[in-house]
């Protein structure tokens, strides 16, 4: 019996480019407050009311634009023009709109995999904005099931994977987040093949679990069926 029969795809950032449209919002964002604080000053108190809102809004471009509102009524103490609120809204639309982008090797390793294990993409954030990027990638048709949650947890990877595959202890989860995409799938079980990317929120960065033998980290996705082949 092979050791791993399905594998877990994260997709932010793993398969498609994300967060440097996020910093890119965030610096026009910090333009806009400009005549109020400064940049650093700004970011800080946005990434204090993402903190906040994680457990309202969750994951995803509509929670970081109310976020945007909230630090931009703070920042200047009830007095944001309302001029300034609208383009707010404006560029968190323009997130919601952006064209996908998919990172290198991506394509080729789906299409090398699929057939070969079940391949699950398994993301958070909202529902319709995941649902839009994946259609937008081209991609949808090299994954036998898609799960887009809430959290990312040991619990959801094991309730993933005993659903739709043979277990967490057969299965592999790739990711660039550490902490949401490597770490919970170890502690449930399954492999855990982290793939840096240049760019990670901090709220994602965590230790590596370099002593743990389930863990693996490749610089690419192209490098990925070597792995699986040593694995096997």
């Amino acid at each position: 019996m092979r050791p791993i029969t399905a594998i877990g795809f994260d997709a932010d950032d793993t398969l498609w480019q994300n967060e440097q449209y996020y910093r890119l919002t965030e610096e026009h964002f910090a333009k806009l407050l400009g005549e109020f604080a400064e940049g650093a000053h700004i970011s800080e108190r946005l990434l204090e009311a993402e903190k906040r809102n994680l457990s309202h809004y969750g994951f995803g471009i509509k929670g970081f634009t109310l976020s945007m509102i909230e630090t931009a009524i703070e920042i200047t103490d009830g007095k944001v023009p309302t001029r300034t609120i609208g383009e707010i809204l404006d560029i968190g639309r323009d997130l919601l709109r952006h064209p996908v982008e998919t990172l290198p090797h991506v394509e080729e390793t789906l299409e090398a995999l699929n057939g070969e294990y079940l391949l699950v993409l398994i993301t958070k954030g909202d529902l319709f904005d995941q649902e839009r990027k994946l259609a937008q990638s081209g991609l949808g048709d090299f994954f036998d099931a898609v799960e887009i949650v809430s959290e990312k947890n040991a619990t959801t990877y094991r309730r993933i994977f005993s659903k739709v595959a043979d277990g967490p202890e057969r299965a592999m989860m790739v990711g660039n987040s550490l902490k949401s995409d490597i770490v919970p799938a170890i502690a449930a079980g399954s492999y855990g093949v982290f793939v840096p990317h240049a760019l990670t929120w901090v709220l994602e960065n965590v230790e590596k679990p370099a002593a743990v033998p389930r863990f693996h980290e490749i610089t690419h996705l192209g490098e990925l069926p070597e792995l699986l082949n040593r694995l096997r």
